[in-house]
């Protein structure tokens, strides 16, 4: 029922003032207030955290509630309440949005809260859902965004209602702003912002704080570009280069897609979407297209995405047509290709300023400063305050008789700390703590406990002024930690870069005009990654390099020609260069995160390797195989009519073991077989035969036994050749071989004749009975393991039968940790196969 109100009665001395103003001023600064609060209290980020208030206030009150990665989900609405309640009174619909968003890995790059139970799909057909059945935690990033905050790093202020404190900024220890991108809508102006690799941005923000005036160019080397959470291809990097420079820029996404068999007919698999499209959008366009006859060829569309196999879209194509084609024009008519605008604005000392990519990553260095300095000095005096009572502590000790006597004698609890401090000079707080010090304290092992903390603490003091002193110690500080953040959180590059705007599903014969055939060489990592480059200088073959970045094969060929691809079940592919991903000529080492993986464009039976890359010419002296039972082959390429075709009739059980392109044809042939035994001779003395060949006996192979390795040497090379053989057991797992490394000048070895056993190279210590692998070539500086971390290896100065070294990891075939060979020098020149 309404309770009635009864209006108390004006004063009577009350007088009326009525102010008159103008409507049009009251408009203006009324809008400009909601407008400045829209920027800085909702939609803009800050260019420290990269985090909008909603954002921090979550994870800040996550971390207050203990919702950490070892713990259990708590309820979203629980935590959205206390968003709410404490933090930001704006509605539980908006925080919770904000949540839902920091847990999809469609959304982030590096997700900050893991989320259990619907979380919404990425192109938003299937919403979240809601709150109260959905929970959440921390995820391990978000721990490190808001660590260190109760050791004074950061700055607080009072909340909405001054009953409580919240941060105005994280620590913040990832880049979480190029990392993660963002996207807002404020008054008179927006943000978005694209996702990076992180680490490709750590190692940008490390080499920046070495070189602080290193320009954009110099930061591209190792931030090439946006890294999308969806994977997926980017085509064009102009639009990335301006909005590296200037802050602003437009970039085309493009799905990743592949011919099948899909039944008896053609299809178009689509595995990776644009970033923000979903399959339900896809699918509409489609629909709308075929039913307005713009476009034909697709008898049916089927979404098979699931949580098992993540995204699958195949789109059936009517017999008759080209699927290549046909993915051209799903391109250019459906959201397959989108467009995303870059607009860096983001906020900095409260403003709004729109910012190219060093701009960004040196505001994020300069608050990492900022922050390691506050909790440096933080810490400091914590371990001071501490040092000074143990230094009290440990005073007291040194004669606790007389301390106790003064106790005891003392009237009351300030009278003894009055005679503690006159008697021992002990300060306020020193007297204060022995009082409340527990008697099982006095004993000879608290008093060894407590001269080791005060020797600790003075250590720590001592690092601790180091760091507050010297700016240069303080950035080692900041760069060790980014190197620790991308060492825990750092993950492989999901999308493929293109600089051309060329399709790698389109053939050669379509490709644009404006390519021009210009020379190029094409390279094939030992992970399976494609990718061409005009720069011969980049393949240098120096260390510091990861496992997709070890060059396996590398021909020289022109933009608009083809190679083939040599596997392991005798058939060589045909490949369009143009369809390769290029490196950037300004990289100084072939960086093939970018490379386009081989399974893309070709496909390989289960069990099938790719050897190497050839060029497909008639002139020349061919291709020298070599397989696993100790056949050889001297093939000449033809002029191909077909995709692919058999190089070699292989028989029952045997494969290729190596493919190398001669130059001269005067080299020499080698194999190396399990049971240490080396053969080369001549390939002068190996007739060519036809493709349909199935070759002549390259080397006498024992009963149980295989060929290692295959290649062809040049004995006149500069620096000599040295043979590197590894053995161990055949009895132990793959990759844990304990077995031994040798190096012996290849020139102890003589010649021998075709199809004879050759000559012993390597004799096995107790517990090994077999080669795991062998190499010869230039002389190697080093070898390098399949993780891309290089392996020592010994010097060439044992006898050509002799045992080797023990290896100082576990040694296996290529598929082991032994993975290639890395010479000491760059070339200048890539021979026609690289070491592998």
């Amino acid at each position: 029922m309404a309770r009635r109100t009864k209006q108390e009665p004006l004063p009577e001395d009350f007088e009326e003032h009525i102010l008159d103003t103008d409507i049009r001023d009251e408009m203006q600064s009324s809008f400009l207030e909601y407008a400045y609060s829209v920027i800085y209290s909702r939609a803009l980020p800050d260019a420290r955290d990269g985090l909008k208030p909603v954002q921090r206030r979550i994870l800040y009150t996550m971390n207050d509630m203990g919702l950490r990665p070892d713990r259990g989900h708590s309820k979203c609405a629980r935590i959205v309440g206390e968003v709410m309640g404490r933090l930001h009174p704006h509605g539980d619909g908006a925080i919770y949005d904000a949540l839902v968003r920091t847990a999809q890995p469609w959304a982030l790059r590096l997700p900050m809260v893991d989320g259990h139970g619907n979380f919404g799909s990425p192109g938003g057909e299937d919403p979240p859902a809601a709150m109260r059945y959905t929970e959440a935690r921390m995820a391990p990033p978000a721990v490190a965004m808001t660590e260190s905050i109760n050791e004074d790093t950061v700055d607080f202020k009072p909340n909405y209602d001054s009953r409580e404190y919240e941060p105005t900024v994280l620590p913040s220890a990832i880049p979480n702003l190029v990392v993660n991108g963002t996207t807002g809508i404020a008054v008179g102006m927006a943000t978005n912002m694209a996702p990076h690799n992180l680490v490709e941005v750590v190692q940008a923000l490390r080499h920046l704080i070495v070189h602080p005036h290193t320009d954009v160019e110099g930061l591209m080397r190792f931030i090439p570009g946006p890294d999308l959470p969806t994977g997926g291809k980017i085509v064009g990097l102009d639009g990335i280069r301006d909005a590296y420079e200037t802050g602003r820029g437009i970039f085309k996404m493009r799905a990743t897609a592949r011919i099948e068999n899909v039944g008896r007919r053609k299809g178009i698999v689509v595995t990776e979407l644009p970033y923000n499209i979903g399959t339900e959008k896809i699918v509409e366009r489609i629909k709308v297209l075929v039913q307005s006859k713009k476009l034909q060829g697709i008898s049916d569309i089927k979404d098979l995405t699931d949580r098992e196999n993540g995204l699958r879209l195949v789109i059936e194509v009517k017999n008759g047509f080209v699927p290549e084609a046909l993915l051209e024009q799903l391109y250019k008519l459906t959201p397959l290709e989108d467009s995303f605008g870059i607009n860096n604005v983001a906020l900095v000392d409260g403003q709004p300023r729109t910012l190219g990519l060093k701009q960004l990553l040196e505001v994020f260095l300069q608050h990492r400063y900022d922050v390691v300095r506050r909790r440096s000095q933080f810490r400091r005096n914590k371990a001071a305050d501490r040092l000074h009572l143990v230094d009290g502590l440990l005073l007291a000790l040194l004669d606790i008789d007389e301390v106790i006597q003064v106790i005891r004698t003392s009237d009351n609890a300030a009278a003894a700390k009055e005679r503690l401090m006159s008697v021992f000079e002990l300060s306020e707080v020193q007297a204060e703590y022995i009082l409340e010090m527990q008697l099982r304290r006095l004993t000879r092992f608290s008093r060894l406990e407590l001269e080791k903390e005060q020797d600790e603490l003075r250590k720590t003091i001592e690092e601790l002024d180091a760091i507050l002193a010297d700016e240069g110690l303080l950035k080692k500080v900041v760069s060790n930690e980014l190197g620790e953040i991308a060492k825990t959180f750092g993950t492989p590059r999901r999308t493929v870069l293109l600089e051309s705007a060329g399709s790698t599903a389109v053939a050669a014969a379509a490709a644009p005009l404006e390519v021009a055939d210009d020379p190029c060489f094409a390279l094939l990592s030992a992970t399976g990654l494609l990718a061409r480059t005009t720069n011969a200088d980049e393949i240098g073959t120096g260390g510091g390099r990861a496992n997709h970045d070890v060059v396996l094969s590398a021909v020289r060929t022109t933009a608009r020609s083809d190679v083939g691809v040599v596997t392991s079940a005798g058939r060589l592919l045909r490949l369009a260069v143009l369809d390769l991903p290029a490196i950037p000529p300004s990289a100084n080492e072939p960086n093939l995160q970018g490379g386009l993986p081989l399974s893309e464009v070709l496909e390989l039976a289960t069990g099938e390797r790719a050897l190497a890359l050839t060029t497909l010419t008639t002139e020349g002296p061919g291709l020298a195989l070599g397989t696993r039972q100790g056949v050889v082959k001297r093939v000449n390429p033809e002029v191909l009519s077909k995709d692919e075709w058999e190089v070699i009739s292989l028989k029952d059980g045997d494969e290729l073991v190596g493919a190398v392109q001669l130059t001269t044809g005067a080299e020499e042939l080698c194999f190396v077989t399990s049971d240490a035994q080396l053969l080369h001779y001549g390939a002068d003395g190996v007739r060519p035969q036809g493709r349909s060949g199935g070759g002549m006996a390259g080397v006498r192979v024992a009963d149980g036994e295989r060929v290692v390795w295959f290649g062809v040497l040049d004995l006149n090379a500069a620096g000599g050749v040295v043979l590197v053989t590894a053995s161990g057991s055949s009895t132990a797992l793959p990759g844990t071989e304990p077995g031994s490394v040798k190096v012996t000048d290849f020139w102890e070895y003589p010649a021998k004749g075709r199809a004879t056993g050759g000559v012993r190279c390597h004799r096995f210590l107790k517990g090994e009975d077999t080669l795991v692998f062998a190499w010869a070539g230039p002389a190697p500086a080093r070898a390098c393991a399949a993780s891309g971390a290089p392996v020592d290896l010994p010097e060439a100065n044992g006898r050509r039968d002799g045992s080797g070294v023990p290896a100082s990891q576990p040694i296996a075939a290529a598929a082991g940790p032994l993975a290639t060979l890395l010479t000491g020098d760059a070339p200048s020149e890539p021979p026609a196969d690289m070491p592998g």
